[in-house]
C-alpha cells in the first residue's frame, strides 16, 4: 500500500484513479480549488485527514475514512461508491452521501442536507445527524443509535430497520415500505401518510395527525403524545398505551387504547374496529 503522510493537495483530481492507497494527516486545500481528489479509486484507507474542497469521493469503491472532517465546503463528499466505511468522522457538506451501496456509518456527526438519496445498503450507529430530506429513496438501512434533527426524513424508504434511536423530524415516513422502528422516540408532525407495511414497536410517538393513508400499520405497545385525527383512512393494527386526543376514519383493522377524546366516524368505509379499555 502506498503511504501518504502530511501533505497538502489542491489541485484537480489529486489522486484520481489511485490504487491501494494510504493517506494520512493530509489537508485537501488551498489557492488552486481543486476537486474530485479521489475519483475513480480504489483502496483507500484515508486516515486524520481534513477536507476541504468539493466532490472528494465519486466512483470510488472500497474506501475507508477514520477520525477525519469534511467541512460545509466539501459538497457532494460520496457519490457512486461502494464499500464505505466512515468511522468518527464529521460530514459537514451539503448532499455528502447520494447513490451509493453498503456503507457503514459508526459514531459521526452529521450535518448535511439531502443525506443518502437513492443509497443501497446503509447502516448507521451512534451517530448524530442533521438533515433535511434525509435518506430519500434509500432501501436496505440498518440504524441503531440514531439521533436525528430535521424535516422531510425517510420519504419513500424500502426495507429499513431503525432502533434505539431518537428521530426529531416532520413528514417522516411518507411513502415509506417495509419498515420496522422498535424502541425509539419519533417527534414531528404528519408522521407516516401513505406508508405500507410499516410497524411502530416500543415506541414514543408525538405530534399531530399522524399515520394517515396507510396500508398494513402496525403499532405494538406504543406511547402517542398530542395525537389528534389520527389514523385517517388508514389499515391498521394497533395497541397503544396512552390516551390519544382524536381517531378519525380508520378504514380496517383494530386500534385498542386506552381513552380517546374523540373518535369521529363520518366517512362510510371507515371499519375499524376501536376498542377503548383502560389498562
Amino acid at each position: 500500500m502506498n503511504l501518504f503522510c502530511e501533505k497538502r493537495y489542491d489541485e484537480e483530481r489529486a489522486f484520481y484513479g489511485a490504487r491501494d492507497a494510504r493517506v494520512e494527516r493530509c489537508v485537501f486545500d488551498g489557492p488552486k480549488d481543486g476537486e474530485s481528489a479521489f475519483k475513480e479509486s480504489r483502496g483507500l484507507d484515508v486516515r486524520n485527514c481534513l477536507f476541504n474542497l468539493r466532490y472528494p469521493f465519486w466512483h470510488s469503491d472500497d474506501v475507508s475514512v477514520y477520525e477525519s472532517e469534511m467541512t460545509v465546503n466539501c459538497r457532494a463528499a460520496f457519490w457512486y461508491c461502494n464499500d464505505v466505511k466512515i468511522q468518527n468522522s464529521k460530514l459537514h457538506g451539503i448532499k455528502a452521501l447520494r447513490e451509493c451501496k453498503n456503507v457503514h456509518i459508526y459514531s459521526s456527526n452529521i450535518s448535511s442536507a439531502e443525506f443518502g438519496w437513492f443509497c443501497d445498503g446503509v447502516a448507521m450507529s451512534s451517530t448524530a445527524v442533521e438533515s433535511e430530506y434525509f435518506m430519500l429513496r434509500a432501501r436496505g438501512l440498518s440504524f441503531d443509535g440514531v439521533s436525528l434533527s430535521g424535516k422531510y426524513s425517510f420519504q419513500y424508504v424500502e426495507n429499513a430497520i431503525i432502533e434505539n434511536s431518537n428521530l426529531n423530524t416532520k413528514d417522516a415516513f411518507w411513502h415509506a415500505k417495509n419498515v420496522i422502528v422498535r424502541n425509539s422516540v419519533i417527534k414531528g408532525e404528519y408522521l407516516g401518510w401513505y406508508c405500507e407495511n410499516v410497524t411502530f414497536e416500543n415506541c414514543v410517538i408525538s405530534g399531530t395527525q399522524p399515520l394517515c393513508y396507510c396500508k398494513g400499520l402496525k403499532l405494538i405497545n406504543c406511547d402517542m403524545h398530542d395525537a389528534d385525527l389520527a389514523f385517517e383512512r388508514s389499515e391498521v393494527n394497533a395497541t397503544v398505551l396512552t390516551p390519544v386526543i382524536s381517531i378519525k376514519n380508520p378504514l380496517r383493522g383494530m386500534i385498542r387504547v386506552p381513552s380517546c377524546g374523540e373518535v369521529i366516524r363520518d366517512y362510510d368505509e371507515a371499519q375499524c374496529a376501536v376498542e377503548i379499555k383502560p389498562l
